[in-house]
Protein backbone atom coordinates (compact mmCIF):
# COMPACT_ATOMS: atom_id res chain seq x y z
CA UNK A 1 0.00 0.00 0.00
CA UNK A 2 1.24 3.45 -0.65
CA UNK A 3 -1.29 5.60 1.80
CA UNK A 4 0.65 9.21 1.93
CA UNK A 5 3.18 9.36 4.75
CA UNK A 6 4.92 12.51 4.26
CA UNK A 7 4.88 15.76 2.17
CA UNK A 8 5.71 14.89 -1.84
CA UNK A 9 9.30 15.32 -3.33
CA UNK A 10 10.06 18.92 -4.65
CA UNK A 11 10.85 17.46 -7.98
CA UNK A 12 7.65 15.89 -8.09
CA UNK A 13 5.49 18.68 -8.96
CA UNK A 14 6.04 22.36 -10.92
CA UNK A 15 6.27 25.37 -8.66
CA UNK A 16 4.92 28.87 -10.12
CA UNK A 17 4.99 32.29 -8.12
CA UNK A 18 7.60 33.12 -5.65
CA UNK A 19 7.86 35.23 -2.39
CA UNK A 20 7.53 33.88 1.30
CA UNK A 21 5.80 34.83 4.21
CA UNK A 22 8.44 36.57 6.86
CA UNK A 23 8.64 34.14 9.71
CA UNK A 24 11.52 32.10 11.30
CA UNK A 25 9.90 28.69 10.02
CA UNK A 26 9.54 27.89 6.12
CA UNK A 27 5.84 28.92 6.28
CA UNK A 28 5.89 29.42 2.34
CA UNK A 29 7.45 26.31 1.89
CA UNK A 30 5.25 23.95 3.97
CA UNK A 31 2.36 26.16 1.74
CA UNK A 32 3.11 24.83 -1.19
CA UNK A 33 4.08 21.31 -0.22
CA UNK A 34 0.70 20.74 1.20
CA UNK A 35 -0.94 21.86 -1.73
CA UNK A 36 1.21 19.56 -3.60
CA UNK A 37 0.24 16.87 -1.41
CA UNK A 38 -3.53 17.38 -2.26
CA UNK A 39 -2.81 17.30 -5.85
CA UNK A 40 -0.39 14.42 -5.77
CA UNK A 41 -3.08 12.33 -4.11
CA UNK A 42 -6.04 13.02 -6.50
CA UNK A 43 -4.18 12.22 -9.34
CA UNK A 44 -3.80 8.74 -7.79
CA UNK A 45 -7.13 8.72 -7.23
CA UNK A 46 -8.29 10.00 -10.74
CA UNK A 47 -5.81 6.97 -12.45
CA UNK A 48 -7.37 4.52 -9.98
CA UNK A 49 -10.51 5.03 -11.39
CA UNK A 50 -9.59 5.56 -14.90
CA UNK A 51 -10.81 9.47 -15.46
CA UNK A 52 -7.04 9.56 -16.33
CA UNK A 53 -4.48 7.56 -18.64
CA UNK A 54 -1.86 9.41 -17.60
CA UNK A 55 -0.80 11.37 -14.99
CA UNK A 56 -1.36 15.36 -15.64
CA UNK A 57 1.06 17.88 -14.40
CA UNK A 58 0.56 18.84 -10.88
CA UNK A 59 1.15 22.93 -10.62
CA UNK A 60 1.16 25.04 -7.23
CA UNK A 61 1.55 28.69 -7.32
CA UNK A 62 3.86 29.64 -4.68
CA UNK A 63 2.85 32.74 -3.77
CA UNK A 64 -1.17 31.91 -3.66
CA UNK A 65 -0.62 29.21 -1.58
CA UNK A 66 1.12 31.08 1.01
CA UNK A 67 -1.85 34.11 0.94
CA UNK A 68 -4.54 30.73 1.36
CA UNK A 69 -2.77 29.96 4.53
CA UNK A 70 -4.50 34.02 5.31
CA UNK A 71 -7.76 34.90 5.09
CA UNK A 72 -8.90 33.36 1.13
CA UNK A 73 -12.12 36.16 1.45
CA UNK A 74 -12.30 39.96 0.85
CA UNK A 75 -15.52 41.69 1.75
CA UNK A 76 -16.21 44.26 -0.70
CA UNK A 77 -18.06 46.91 1.24
CA UNK A 78 -18.04 45.27 4.92
CA UNK A 79 -15.90 43.73 7.58
CA UNK A 80 -15.42 40.34 8.93
CA UNK A 81 -16.02 40.34 12.60
CA UNK A 82 -12.48 39.83 14.59
CA UNK A 83 -11.15 36.53 14.72
CA UNK A 84 -10.81 36.85 18.60
CA UNK A 85 -12.35 37.31 21.58
CA UNK A 86 -11.54 40.82 23.77
CA UNK A 87 -10.21 38.41 26.86
CA UNK A 88 -7.86 36.28 24.39
CA UNK A 89 -4.14 37.00 23.86
CA UNK A 90 -0.60 36.43 25.38
CA UNK A 91 0.04 37.74 29.14
CA UNK A 92 3.26 37.78 30.85
CA UNK A 93 3.13 35.96 34.29
CA UNK A 94 5.53 36.07 37.14
CA UNK A 95 7.61 33.81 35.05
CA UNK A 96 7.07 33.74 31.37
CA UNK A 97 4.10 34.41 29.18
CA UNK A 98 0.96 32.30 29.06
CA UNK A 99 -1.42 32.41 26.24
CA UNK A 100 -5.38 32.66 27.04
CA UNK A 101 -8.13 31.15 24.43
CA UNK A 102 -11.33 32.64 25.03
CA UNK A 103 -13.13 33.00 22.01
CA UNK A 104 -15.29 30.09 23.28
CA UNK A 105 -17.76 30.90 25.46
CA UNK A 106 -17.17 27.98 27.93
CA UNK A 107 -13.36 28.61 27.30
CA UNK A 108 -13.40 32.28 28.23
CA UNK A 109 -15.84 31.35 31.56
CA UNK A 110 -13.15 28.87 32.24
CA UNK A 111 -9.93 31.35 32.69
CA UNK A 112 -12.23 33.88 33.97
CA UNK A 113 -13.31 31.62 36.88
CA UNK A 114 -9.53 30.73 37.87
CA UNK A 115 -8.26 34.08 37.26
CA UNK A 116 -11.24 35.51 39.60
CA UNK A 117 -11.92 38.41 37.27
CA UNK A 118 -14.64 40.38 35.43
CA UNK A 119 -14.17 40.13 31.93
CA UNK A 120 -12.05 43.26 31.39
CA UNK A 121 -8.52 43.04 29.76
CA UNK A 122 -6.42 45.20 32.08
CA UNK A 123 -8.02 43.31 35.19
CA UNK A 124 -6.90 40.17 33.68
CA UNK A 125 -3.47 41.39 33.03
CA UNK A 126 -2.76 42.09 36.49
CA UNK A 127 -3.59 38.85 37.82
CA UNK A 128 -1.85 37.00 35.57
CA UNK A 129 1.27 38.39 36.72
CA UNK A 130 0.82 36.43 39.97
CA UNK A 131 0.69 33.28 38.57
CA UNK A 132 3.34 31.11 37.32
CA UNK A 133 3.10 29.74 33.94
CA UNK A 134 2.52 26.03 35.01
CA UNK A 135 0.21 26.63 37.72
CA UNK A 136 -1.79 28.91 35.41
CA UNK A 137 -1.68 26.73 32.77
CA UNK A 138 -2.54 23.20 34.93
CA UNK A 139 -5.35 25.01 36.78
CA UNK A 140 -7.00 26.43 33.74
CA UNK A 141 -7.00 23.09 31.59
CA UNK A 142 -8.14 21.44 34.85
CA UNK A 143 -11.29 23.77 34.91
CA UNK A 144 -11.84 22.62 30.87
CA UNK A 145 -11.04 26.03 29.69
CA UNK A 146 -7.93 26.22 26.95
CA UNK A 147 -4.46 27.65 27.53
CA UNK A 148 -0.60 27.29 26.71
CA UNK A 149 2.26 28.35 28.50
CA UNK A 150 5.13 29.29 26.00
CA UNK A 151 7.83 26.78 26.00
CA UNK A 152 11.54 26.77 24.24
CA UNK A 153 11.99 24.60 21.69
CA UNK A 154 14.01 22.22 23.99
CA UNK A 155 11.63 22.99 26.89
CA UNK A 156 9.20 20.95 24.70
CA UNK A 157 10.67 18.12 23.20
CA UNK A 158 12.07 16.90 26.36
CA UNK A 159 8.10 17.72 28.07
CA UNK A 160 6.53 14.41 27.86
CA UNK A 161 3.66 15.13 25.44
CA UNK A 162 6.97 16.78 23.17
CA UNK A 163 8.13 13.44 23.21
CA UNK A 164 5.01 11.72 22.62
CA UNK A 165 4.03 13.69 19.83
CA UNK A 166 7.96 12.83 18.30
CA UNK A 167 7.13 9.10 17.90
CA UNK A 168 3.87 10.12 16.26
CA UNK A 169 3.71 9.68 12.32
CA UNK A 170 2.60 12.54 10.15
CA UNK A 171 -0.77 11.03 9.86
CA UNK A 172 -1.23 7.58 11.46
CA UNK A 173 -3.08 4.74 9.94
CA UNK A 174 -5.32 2.77 12.33
CA UNK A 175 -8.03 -0.03 12.10
CA UNK A 176 -7.62 -1.20 8.61
CA UNK A 177 -10.77 -2.88 6.77
CA UNK A 178 -11.82 -3.42 3.04
CA UNK A 179 -14.06 -1.32 1.70
CA UNK A 180 -16.18 -1.01 -0.88
CA UNK A 181 -16.19 2.69 -3.07
CA UNK A 182 -19.69 3.64 -4.31
CA UNK A 183 -20.22 4.09 -8.27
CA UNK A 184 -19.72 7.83 -8.85
CA UNK A 185 -20.31 7.96 -12.64
CA UNK A 186 -20.80 11.63 -12.58
CA UNK A 187 -16.63 11.91 -11.74
CA UNK A 188 -14.94 13.08 -14.44
CA UNK A 189 -11.44 14.18 -14.79
CA UNK A 190 -13.00 17.79 -14.87
CA UNK A 191 -14.74 17.22 -11.39
CA UNK A 192 -12.98 14.27 -10.21
CA UNK A 193 -14.83 13.95 -6.90
CA UNK A 194 -18.28 15.12 -8.21
CA UNK A 195 -20.84 12.49 -6.31
CA UNK A 196 -18.42 11.80 -3.07
CA UNK A 197 -20.49 12.80 -0.13
CA UNK A 198 -18.37 14.02 2.50
CA UNK A 199 -19.85 14.65 6.08
CA UNK A 200 -18.26 17.46 8.01
CA UNK A 201 -18.14 17.25 11.51
CA UNK A 202 -15.31 20.13 12.16
CA UNK A 203 -14.74 23.27 13.32
CA UNK A 204 -12.12 25.66 13.65
CA UNK A 205 -9.60 25.73 11.72
CA UNK A 206 -7.89 22.56 9.86
CA UNK A 207 -10.98 20.47 9.47
CA UNK A 208 -13.06 22.97 7.82
CA UNK A 209 -9.83 23.93 5.70
CA UNK A 210 -9.72 19.92 4.86
CA UNK A 211 -13.87 19.98 3.06
CA UNK A 212 -13.46 23.00 1.55
CA UNK A 213 -10.04 21.24 -0.60
CA UNK A 214 -12.15 18.26 -1.02
CA UNK A 215 -15.41 20.73 -2.34
CA UNK A 216 -13.11 22.55 -4.96
CA UNK A 217 -12.87 19.52 -6.87
CA UNK A 218 -16.45 18.57 -7.02
CA UNK A 219 -17.41 16.80 -3.66
CA UNK A 220 -20.60 17.26 -1.95
CA UNK A 221 -19.91 18.52 1.42
CA UNK A 222 -22.63 18.90 4.24
CA UNK A 223 -21.15 20.57 7.58
CA UNK A 224 -23.15 19.75 10.72
CA UNK A 225 -23.06 21.77 13.77
CA UNK A 226 -24.86 22.17 16.81
CA UNK A 227 -27.96 24.39 17.56
CA UNK A 228 -26.52 28.08 17.87
CA UNK A 229 -23.08 27.62 17.21
CA UNK A 230 -21.24 30.13 15.20
CA UNK A 231 -17.53 31.23 14.47
CA UNK A 232 -18.55 34.55 12.75
CA UNK A 233 -14.35 35.50 11.80
CA UNK A 234 -14.05 32.25 10.24
CA UNK A 235 -17.02 30.93 8.76
CA UNK A 236 -17.52 33.08 5.55
CA UNK A 237 -13.60 31.60 4.75
CA UNK A 238 -14.04 28.17 5.08
CA UNK A 239 -17.91 27.41 4.62
CA UNK A 240 -17.04 28.04 0.74
CA UNK A 241 -18.46 25.13 -1.57
CA UNK A 242 -21.19 23.33 1.62
CA UNK A 243 -24.05 23.21 3.11
CA UNK A 244 -24.34 24.29 6.35
CA UNK A 245 -26.88 22.29 8.50
CA UNK A 246 -27.64 22.42 12.82
CA UNK A 247 -28.44 19.00 14.40
CA UNK A 248 -28.06 18.31 18.11
CA UNK A 249 -26.46 15.33 18.39
CA UNK A 250 -27.68 15.24 22.45
CA UNK A 251 -30.86 14.89 21.54
CA UNK A 252 -32.39 11.30 20.37
CA UNK A 253 -34.15 13.06 17.00
CA UNK A 254 -30.73 14.61 16.34
CA UNK A 255 -28.58 11.64 16.85
CA UNK A 256 -30.21 9.90 14.63
CA UNK A 257 -30.38 12.34 11.91
CA UNK A 258 -26.83 12.23 11.96
CA UNK A 259 -25.95 8.45 12.33
CA UNK A 260 -28.40 8.36 9.21
CA UNK A 261 -26.28 11.10 7.22
CA UNK A 262 -23.21 8.80 8.11
CA UNK A 263 -24.50 5.84 6.64
CA UNK A 264 -24.86 7.34 3.32
CA UNK A 265 -21.50 9.59 3.55
CA UNK A 266 -18.33 7.85 1.57
CA UNK A 267 -15.81 10.79 3.71
CA UNK A 268 -16.59 11.39 7.64
CA UNK A 269 -14.49 14.00 8.66
CA UNK A 270 -14.10 14.65 12.33
CA UNK A 271 -12.02 16.95 14.90
CA UNK A 272 -13.41 15.01 18.24
CA UNK A 273 -11.09 14.10 20.79
CA UNK A 274 -10.91 10.78 21.63
CA UNK A 275 -13.84 9.07 23.62
CA UNK A 276 -15.87 12.41 22.32
CA UNK A 277 -17.71 10.47 19.79
CA UNK A 278 -18.17 7.21 22.50
CA UNK A 279 -19.86 9.73 24.97
CA UNK A 280 -22.58 10.84 21.97
CA UNK A 281 -23.26 7.71 21.05
CA UNK A 282 -21.05 7.11 17.54
CA UNK A 283 -18.50 4.67 18.92
CA UNK A 284 -15.91 2.97 16.40
CA UNK A 285 -18.38 -0.35 16.64
CA UNK A 286 -21.53 1.88 16.14
CA UNK A 287 -19.56 3.71 12.81
CA UNK A 288 -17.89 0.26 11.16
CA UNK A 289 -22.09 -0.46 11.00
CA UNK A 290 -23.70 2.07 10.04
CA UNK A 291 -21.30 3.06 7.29
CA UNK A 292 -18.89 0.39 6.88
CA UNK A 293 -17.94 1.87 3.37
CA UNK A 294 -16.79 5.15 4.55
CA UNK A 295 -13.83 7.28 4.96
CA UNK A 296 -12.78 8.75 8.26
CA UNK A 297 -9.88 11.39 8.65
CA UNK A 298 -9.73 13.03 12.08
CA UNK A 299 -7.47 15.41 14.13
CA UNK A 300 -6.69 16.57 17.66
CA UNK A 301 -4.64 19.14 18.80
CA UNK A 302 -1.60 17.56 20.94
CA UNK A 303 -1.28 13.81 19.44
CA UNK A 304 -2.77 10.99 19.83
CA UNK A 305 -0.26 9.23 22.69
CA UNK A 306 1.13 10.99 26.01
CA UNK A 307 -0.26 12.92 28.94
CA UNK A 308 -1.75 15.39 26.47
CA UNK A 309 -3.59 13.75 24.35
CA UNK A 310 -6.94 14.85 25.30
CA UNK A 311 -6.24 17.77 25.63
CA UNK A 312 -7.94 20.79 24.21
CA UNK A 313 -6.27 23.14 21.92
CA UNK A 314 -6.15 24.95 18.62
CA UNK A 315 -2.97 26.20 16.44
CA UNK A 316 -2.37 29.35 18.60
CA UNK A 317 -1.96 27.90 21.32
CA UNK A 318 0.17 24.60 20.08
CA UNK A 319 2.26 27.31 18.44
CA UNK A 320 3.29 28.27 22.50
CA UNK A 321 3.39 25.03 23.58
CA UNK A 322 5.88 23.85 20.92
CA UNK A 323 8.54 26.26 21.08
CA UNK A 324 7.55 28.22 17.80
CA UNK A 325 6.18 31.24 19.65
CA UNK A 326 9.38 31.28 21.60
CA UNK A 327 11.80 30.95 18.10
CA UNK A 328 9.76 33.63 16.83
CA UNK A 329 10.31 36.02 19.41
CA UNK A 330 14.41 35.45 19.15
CA UNK A 331 14.46 35.33 15.35
CA UNK A 332 12.69 39.19 15.43
CA UNK A 333 14.49 40.23 18.40
CA UNK A 334 11.34 41.00 20.33
CA UNK A 335 10.28 40.87 24.05
CA UNK A 336 7.39 38.45 23.67
CA UNK A 337 5.71 35.65 21.79
CA UNK A 338 5.94 35.96 18.21
CA UNK A 339 4.21 33.64 16.65
CA UNK A 340 3.83 32.64 12.67
CA UNK A 341 1.93 35.35 10.46
CA UNK A 342 -0.79 33.11 9.82
CA UNK A 343 -1.87 29.54 11.51
CA UNK A 344 -0.23 27.57 9.37
CA UNK A 345 -0.61 24.32 11.77
CA UNK A 346 -4.27 24.58 11.15
CA UNK A 347 -4.01 25.34 7.36
CA UNK A 348 -1.11 22.37 7.15
CA UNK A 349 -3.22 20.03 8.83
CA UNK A 350 -5.99 20.62 6.97
CA UNK A 351 -4.59 20.13 3.60
CA UNK A 352 -2.81 17.14 4.63
CA UNK A 353 -6.19 15.60 5.88
CA UNK A 354 -7.73 16.32 2.51
CA UNK A 355 -4.99 14.59 0.96
CA UNK A 356 -5.40 11.53 3.03
CA UNK A 357 -8.67 11.11 2.22
CA UNK A 358 -7.93 11.06 -1.20
CA UNK A 359 -4.82 8.44 -0.32
CA UNK A 360 -7.62 6.25 1.28
CA UNK A 361 -9.99 6.88 -1.71
CA UNK A 362 -7.27 5.66 -4.26
CA UNK A 363 -6.65 2.28 -2.26
CA UNK A 364 -9.90 1.50 -2.08
CA UNK A 365 -10.49 2.11 -5.26
CA UNK A 366 -7.52 -0.56 -6.24
CA UNK A 367 -8.85 -2.96 -3.63
CA UNK A 368 -6.70 -2.51 -1.32
CA UNK A 369 -7.76 -2.59 2.38
CA UNK A 370 -7.97 0.96 3.79
CA UNK A 371 -7.71 2.93 7.50
CA UNK A 372 -8.38 5.67 9.12
CA UNK A 373 -6.24 8.78 9.36
CA UNK A 374 -5.38 10.52 12.06
CA UNK A 375 -3.19 13.95 12.49
CA UNK A 376 -2.66 16.75 14.90
CA UNK A 377 -1.76 20.23 14.83
CA UNK A 378 1.53 19.74 17.58
CA UNK A 379 2.52 16.84 14.49
CA UNK A 380 2.77 19.33 11.53
CA UNK A 381 4.39 21.69 14.20
CA UNK A 382 7.53 18.92 14.03
CA UNK A 383 7.19 19.20 10.26
CA UNK A 384 7.54 22.47 10.12
CA UNK A 385 10.45 23.02 12.97
CA UNK A 386 12.15 20.86 10.20
CA UNK A 387 11.73 22.13 7.02
CA UNK A 388 13.99 23.90 5.16
CA UNK A 389 13.43 27.46 4.90
CA UNK A 390 14.48 29.75 1.41
CA UNK A 391 16.03 33.16 1.82
CA UNK A 392 14.22 35.68 0.20
CA UNK A 393 13.73 39.44 0.17
CA UNK A 394 10.26 39.13 -1.57
CA UNK A 395 8.07 39.11 1.26
CA UNK A 396 4.48 38.36 1.23
CA UNK A 397 2.12 39.86 3.58
CA UNK A 398 -1.01 41.18 2.31
CA UNK A 399 -2.90 39.74 -1.36
CA UNK A 400 -2.62 42.21 -4.82
CA UNK A 401 -6.26 42.94 -6.58
CA UNK A 402 -4.33 40.61 -8.72
CA UNK A 403 -4.70 37.73 -6.96
CA UNK A 404 -8.42 37.61 -6.51
CA UNK A 405 -10.69 35.84 -9.20
CA UNK A 406 -12.31 38.46 -11.32
CA UNK A 407 -15.45 37.19 -10.67
CA UNK A 408 -17.32 38.33 -6.69
CA UNK A 409 -18.12 35.93 -4.85
CA UNK A 410 -21.84 36.27 -3.19
CA UNK A 411 -21.92 35.36 0.42
CA UNK A 412 -24.23 35.20 2.61
CA UNK A 413 -22.91 38.09 4.37
CA UNK A 414 -22.14 39.93 1.08
CA UNK A 415 -20.28 40.37 -1.85
CA UNK A 416 -16.60 40.03 -1.79
CA UNK A 417 -13.88 38.25 -3.83
CA UNK A 418 -12.11 34.71 -3.39
CA UNK A 419 -8.25 34.19 -3.97
CA UNK A 420 -7.66 32.49 -7.38
CA UNK A 421 -6.98 28.94 -6.70
CA UNK A 422 -3.42 27.98 -6.05
CA UNK A 423 -3.62 24.28 -6.81
CA UNK A 424 -3.96 22.66 -10.36
CA UNK A 425 -3.88 19.44 -11.49
CA UNK A 426 -3.69 19.45 -15.65
CA UNK A 427 -6.70 20.82 -16.55
CA UNK A 428 -8.50 20.16 -13.47
CA UNK A 429 -9.05 23.45 -11.76
CA UNK A 430 -10.63 23.90 -7.77
CA UNK A 431 -13.99 25.05 -8.27
CA UNK A 432 -16.76 25.62 -5.82
CA UNK A 433 -20.31 25.60 -7.33
CA UNK A 434 -21.48 27.17 -4.08
CA UNK A 435 -20.59 30.68 -2.10
CA UNK A 436 -19.63 30.56 1.55
CA UNK A 437 -22.62 30.40 3.41
CA UNK A 438 -23.90 30.85 6.88
CA UNK A 439 -24.38 27.85 9.63
CA UNK A 440 -27.47 26.57 9.88
CA UNK A 441 -28.72 27.66 6.54
CA UNK A 442 -29.49 24.73 5.01
CA UNK A 443 -31.74 21.45 5.65
CA UNK A 444 -29.35 18.15 6.94
CA UNK A 445 -30.06 15.99 3.89
CA UNK A 446 -27.84 14.79 1.01
CA UNK A 447 -29.40 16.94 -1.49
CA UNK A 448 -28.44 14.36 -4.19
CA UNK A 449 -30.18 11.82 -2.79
CA UNK A 450 -33.85 14.05 -2.88
CA UNK A 451 -36.56 12.23 -4.28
Amino acid sequence: MTLLSALPASDSYRVTGSGARPSAFAVSELATASFAAVGQELIRLMKSLNLVSDAPELTVDHRLASLWYGFSFKPEGWEMPSLWDAIAGDYQASDGWIRLHTNLPAHRQAALKILRVKPDRDAVTQVVRTWSIVDLEAAIVAEGGATAAMRSRSEWLEHPQGRAVSRDPLIGWHNPRQVTLRDRPQATAERPLAGLRVLDMTRVLAGPIATRALAGFGAEVLRIDPPSWDEPGVIPDVSLGKRCAYLDMKTPAGLEAVQDLLSQADVFVHGYRPGALDALGLTQTKRDALAPNRIEVTLNAYGWQGPWSNRRGFDSLVQMSAGIADAGRSWAKADKPTPLPVQALDHATGYLMAAAALSALSEAALGNSIMQARLSLARTAELLAVLGKAETSNEITRANPTDYAPAPEKSDWGVGHRLKPALRVGGTDMIWSRPASKLGTSDPIWPSLKP
